[in-house]
């Protein structure tokens, strides 16, 4: 049996549904205790309120009804959406140590003017520039992968066009 398809979800197809979703161990670590925490705790909370607030008559015309419905609806499209991805994950292995930039690398480049910065390459559900995680995906990441040290790359900011140079890959 196929399920309907609200309009909602058709606008939500996403491009790139296909490809592997690359994770550390840790975040997949954060996505397995997410979905737990939804299933043992949001959507049984939700159903309760569900019940409680259908007790208050009729249904077209209960805002608290219709509210949790809807937190209800959220529980369960969470739990369906993070089951999907679990099945696409690959882990990134850090353990492997390569002389080229690669998912799981952290990279130490060096500006023109002698400032150090380190990134560790992750996929793009774990970017945070500001934390020093940088997506492959990205502009710097996408020309940092397969280089080796003493590479230079360029990266045009804006504006600017900023040169690092691969200082260590560890």
């Amino acid at each position: 049996m196929q399920l309907p398809t609200r309009r909602a979800q058709k606008l939500k197809i996403d491009p790139e549904a296909d490809e592997p979703l690359y994770l550390t161990q840790d975040g997949l670590d954060r996505l397995r205790q997410k979905l737990e925490r939804i299933e043992k705790v949001d959507l049984p909370q939700a159903i309760a309120d569900v019940t409680e607030t259908g007790q208050f008559g009729d249904f077209s015309e209960n805002a608290e009804y219709q509210e949790a419905k809807g937190r209800m609806r959220r529980a369960h499209d969470q739990i369906t959406s993070i089951k999907e991805r679990l099945k696409k994950i690959v882990v990134i292995d850090k353990t492997v140590l390569h002389q080229s930039v690669q998912l799981g690398s952290t990279v130490v480049l060096e500006q023109a003017d002698g400032k150090q910065k380190t990134f560790e390459i992750v996929g793009p559900q774990e970017t945070d520039p500001l934390r020093g995680r940088l997506s492959f995906k990205s502009p710097l990441g996408a020309k940092l992968m397969n280089r080796t040290v003493g590479e230079t790359v360029s990266v045009t900011m804006g504006v600017n066009e900023v040169n690092y140079k691969i200082v260590q890959i560890a």
